[in-house]
């Protein structure tokens, strides 16, 4: 690392502040996200297994959930430990190349988890509006087509900002990130040099990703509108109805948080940092908590397989607690009487 009027040459370490303005009050703040990351990741590994130990939810619903879960565990945790470090341990400081890493990881997280959600929207259309072609449409096989390629055009298209970064931008101004995690615009902001070409790509990944499929997802979603009223049965009606308002309240919370993020770094010069950074890190945490409760607790043969789990873990418990307690007490029982031998054999 070498300085050059008073910028800096390749900065080998950069430092996260964590929330700017805020420093003092970190380490309260990083209480309620840490509560929420435990409570999120059991309600996803939960998920999990009822869904691979369950064979009648290895339906395309179902694994959609299964791959939204993953997705939003690898998220948070790419950010969450680094983040608590910054705010409990004061441990701000973070290699660049690691930097850019997980900047590139979470990027590339958040365009998959968009691709899933898309393709949950597009399953869900199928089902509501031709559900006699549901089963011949997603097979298997093109669940595997539509994973393989969510994670492709998530991964492909994320690389060149990465790169963009690494081969053009040589100095920077300063090696300290007004962030809590590596993102792209918060590190492209530090370059002492022109970063449009650096902004342009982030823009046009933000549309052709993200953009695009909110277009789509608002499409189907009409679509399943249009079919859901001219449904004869009024129970049917108000079941689709309650269904969709969930979903659409997942999308409606990452897509406006993410977007507001992308546009306050280009053009929201008027909105506090400390606001700006909070709000981005309630974006990539907040789903993974709403995503197991929306899709999980509103779904009846989820919600009917987790009390069954939770009745039996739950009754193994207290079986085994009652008869190590009984046999415990036999244990303390016989040890008893052999002491009393003992001594009446040593008195006599």
């Amino acid at each position: 690392m070498f300085k050059f009027n008073s910028t800096v040459f390749m900065p080998s370490v950069l430092t996260l502040i964590g929330i700017p303005g805020l420093e003092s009050v970190q380490c309260w703040i990083g209480i309620p996200f840490c509560a929420m990351y435990i409570i999120a990741l059991f309600g996803n590994f939960l998920l999990l297994v009822i869904i691979k130990s369950e064979q009648s939810l290895h339906e395309p619903m179902y694994l959609f959930l299964a791959m939204l879960g993953t997705i939003d565990i690898a998220l948070s945790t790419c950010i969450l430990p680094k983040m608590l470090g910054i705010f409990w341990f004061h441990v701000p400081d973070i290699y660049f190349d690691v930097c850019l890493l997980q900047m590139w990881l979470v990027h590339t997280f958040q365009c998959i988890e968009s691709g899933i959600l898309l393709a949950m929207a597009l399953d869900c259309c199928v089902a509501i509006c031709d559900p006699l072609r549901h089963a011949t449409t997603f097979t298997h096989q093109l669940l595997t087509q539509i994973g393989v390629g969510v994670t492709l055009r998530a991964a492909l298209l994320s690389a060149p900002c990465l790169i963009l970064i690494k081969c053009r931008l040589k100095y920077y101004r300063t090696t300290v990130v007004s962030h809590s995690y590596c993102e792209h615009m918060a590190i492209v902001k530090l370059a002492a040099a022109d970063v449009r070409i650096n902004k342009i790509y982030g823009l046009f990944v933000a549309f052709s990703i993200l953009g695009l499929d909110i277009v789509f997802i608002i499409l189907s979603y009409i679509r399943i509108f249009i079919t859901v009223f001219n449904l004869p049965l009024k129970e049917a009606r108000l079941k689709a109805f309650n269904t969709c308002i969930a979903h659409i309240c997942v999308f409606l919370e990452f897509y406006l948080l993410g977007f507001f993020s992308f546009f306050t770094h280009r053009f929201g010069f008027h909105i506090p940092p400390c606001l700006h950074v909070l709000l981005s890190n309630l974006y990539l945490l907040v789903p993974l908590l709403l995503n197991p409760v929306v899709y999980g607790v509103k779904t009846k043969q989820i919600r009917d397989r987790v009390s069954k789990t939770l009745c039996k873990e739950s009754f193994l418990i207290f079986h085994y607690g009652f008869s190590y307690q009984i046999t415990k007490f036999h244990s303390v029982k016989h040890l008893s009487l052999v002491r009393v031998c003992a001594s009446l054999k040593f008195i006599l």
